[in-house]
């Protein structure tokens, strides 16, 4: 038994998404939970690039190229926000963001 999703559907799981995702990002203080809230937010955006893809108005796969490019965009971005936290926490013991403001100083 096959169903066919809608677009509302995706569209409701992505505000979902990224709900939760800036949710996080805008109240958690510790670092590793605000960069996994920002992955949040950037799925939620392929999921909308995907949904519109299929179902928009000029039906191409030019979505998911967008949502592949997005993807490696935001690996790379982990991969360089790990390197960072993990320096900051062996200089200063802790991943909590209202005690990274070495810049303000």
């Amino acid at each position: 038994m096959i169903f066919e999703v809608s677009l509302p559907l995706y569209l409701l799981i992505a505000l979902i998404l990224f709900s939760i995702g800036l949710y996080g990002a805008l109240t958690k203080r510790n670092a590793i939970v605000v960069l996994l809230s920002i992955e949040l937010m950037l799925n939620a955006v392929n999921i909308n690039l995907v949904a519109f893809a299929k179902y928009g108005l000029y039906a191409s796969i030019t979505g998911q190229i967008f949502t592949l490019f997005t993807m490696t965009v935001a690996a790379a971005e982990v991969a360089v926000g790990i390197a960072i936290l993990i320096s900051l926490y062996r200089n200063r013991d802790t991943v909590n963001v209202d005690e990274m403001d070495t810049m303000k100083r």
